[in-house]
C-alpha cells in the first residue's frame, strides 16, 4: 500500500518521536510502525487521568507490553484546571494543550526530536478543538500527513496481527456531559458505572450521556436491536435508575462519535 510506505518513510524521516499513544486503533498503529522503523528513539506516552476508564489504561498497557514498546504512563488531573472543568465548548482544547505541553517537556528531556498523535484523516470532518492545540504546539500527525482514513488503518492494523484493529473509538469521559454541566469526578465515575453497566448487557458501540436526571443511551444499530427484548430494556433501565437517573432514554438517532453533531440534547429520544 503507497500510503503505508509513505508513513514509514516520514517516521524514518523524522528520527526520533514520543507518540501519544492511547490504545486506540490509530494511536496503536503509530507507536507499533514508530516503534518498528525507529526501535529505541521511539516512546510511547499513555496519559492516566480521571477522564478515562481504568479499564482503557490497563488496556493499553497491556498491549504495549505484548507489542513491545518503549512505553510510559504518566499521570495527569485535567480536574486541576478551571477552564477544563467549567466544560465550554473548548473543553477539549485545553486538556490537549495542556497535555501536549507536558509531552513536548518530556520529549526534551529525552532527546526526542517530535511528538506525534493519531489524528487520522477523516477527523477532520469532526469539530476537534484540541486539533487546534496540536497544530499551535508542532504536534505531528503522520496518519493525517500521509492521507490515512479509519478504513485504512483498520485495514492496516489487521494486516499487521494487532489485535485491536476492530476496538470501538473510546474518548474521554467528559464527551459524555453536555457543554455547560461541569465536570466532576463524581459524574466521571457515575457516567463510567452505567456505561459498564450497559456493556454486561451485551452492548459495544455505544454512549450514555448525561443529563442531569437524564441518561441518554446512543446506541450502534446492532446495539439499538437488543433493545428490542423486553428483559433487555428492563434491565438497562433497572441499572441506570440504580444509579441514580430518573429517566433512561434510547436515543432514536443512534449513536454518533463525539465531535459530531448531537452531542446535546436535540434529538428524539425513546423513554425505556
Amino acid at each position: 500500500m503507497e500510503k503505508l510506505a509513505q508513513l514509514k518513510s516520514l517516521l524514518n524521516d523524522l528520527g526520533s518521536v514520543l507518540v501519544a499513544y492511547s490504545g486506540g486503533v490509530d494511536s496503536t498503529l503509530l507507536a507499533s510502525l514508530s516503534h518498528e522503523i525507529l526501535s529505541e528513539r521511539s516512546l510511547a506516552i499513555t496519559a492516566r487521568s480521571p477522564i478515562f476508564t481504568p479499564v482503557e489504561i490497563s488496556q493499553a498497557e497491556s498491549l504495549a507490553l505484548r507489542l513491545g514498546l518503549r512505553h510510559v504512563i504518566i499521570d495527569t488531573n485535567q480536574l486541576e484546571d478551571p477552564s477544563f472543568v467549567a466544560n465550554d465548548p473548548q473543553r477539549c482544547y485545553y486538556c490537549k494543550r495542556a497535555l501536549c505541553q507536558r509531552l513536548k517537556n518530556i520529549a526534551n528531556e529525552e532527546g526526542l526530536a517530535f511528538v506525534l498523535d493519531g489524528t487520522n484523516y477523516d477527523d477532520q470532518a469532526d469539530f476537534r478543538p484540541g486539533r487546534n492545540a496540536a497544530v499551535e504546539l508542532g504536534v505531528r500527525s503522520p496518519l493525517l500527513e500521509v492521507g490515512l482514513t479509519k478504513k485504512e488503518i483498520r485495514a492496516l492494523s489487521r494486516s499487521m496481527g494487532l489485535p485491536n484493529w476492530e476496538k470501538p473509538s473510546s474518548p474521554c469521559l467528559a464527551t459524555r456531559l453536555p457543554h455547560g454541566t461541569p465536570i466532576t469526578l463524581d459524574l466521571l465515575a457515575l457516567i463510567d458505572k452505567a456505561e459498564q453497566s450497559l456493556a454486561k448487557l451485551g452492548l459495544t458501540q455505544f454512549r450514555v450521556r448525561h443529563h442531569g436526571p437524564i441518561a441518554r443511551i446512543e446506541a450502534s444499530p446492532n446495539d439499538m436491536a437488543l433493545f428490542a427484548d423486553e428483559k433487555t430494556r428492563l434491565r438497562a433501565k433497572e441499572e441506570l435508575h440504580d444509579l441514580g437517573y430518573t429517566y433512561v432514554t434510547l436515543d432514536l438517532a443512534g449513536y454518533r462519535p463525539s465531535g459530531k453533531k448531537g452531542s446535546q440534547l436535540d434529538s428524539a429520544s425513546l423513554t425505556l
